[in-house]
């Protein structure tokens, strides 16, 4: 199965949100199923076939994520961040102000959920795919 070193590898390749598709293709040929990202300390948790898990440490400091979702903040700053107008410590900051609380992604869906702290979706995104 994978490990949390091959996934920093392939995440390595990632320059900004505009790389995200062909960071997915490369994580599922190593397996992973689904993953969920954490906002507060950036930790991801890694699913594979038969209950496999692996997780991340931290990424950044704790942040607080907000009570209430602003949901068209939120999506205005998505589409920054995947344009590749901010880095990925600015797009974390944003969905912490914006009430995000993690995001999950499905490799077999190709579709990315935002979900709020009561675990809400918030946003349900397709995934596109890389253009080679």
């Amino acid at each position: 199965m994978f490990t949390i070193e091959q996934i920093k590898t392939a995440h390595s390749q990632v320059k900004s949100g505009a790389d995200f598709p062909a960071y997915i293709q490369e994580i599922k040929k190593l397996g992973v199923t689904t993953y969920d990202v954490f906002v507060a300390d950036g930790h991801s948790d890694y699913y594979g076939d038969n209950h496999y898990k692996a997780s991340s440490p931290a990424s950044h400091e704790p942040m607080t994520i907000g009570d209430t979702v602003d949901a068209e903040q939120f999506k205005k700053g998505l589409k920054e961040h995947q344009q590749g107008k901010t880095d990925y410590p600015t797009f974390m900051a944003m969905c912490a102000t914006c009430g995000i609380e993690k995001w999950t992604v499905f490799l077999d869906k190709m579709r990315c959920i935002y979900y709020d702290k009561a675990g809400n979706e918030i946003l349900v995104e397709e995934i596109p795919r890389p253009i080679n």
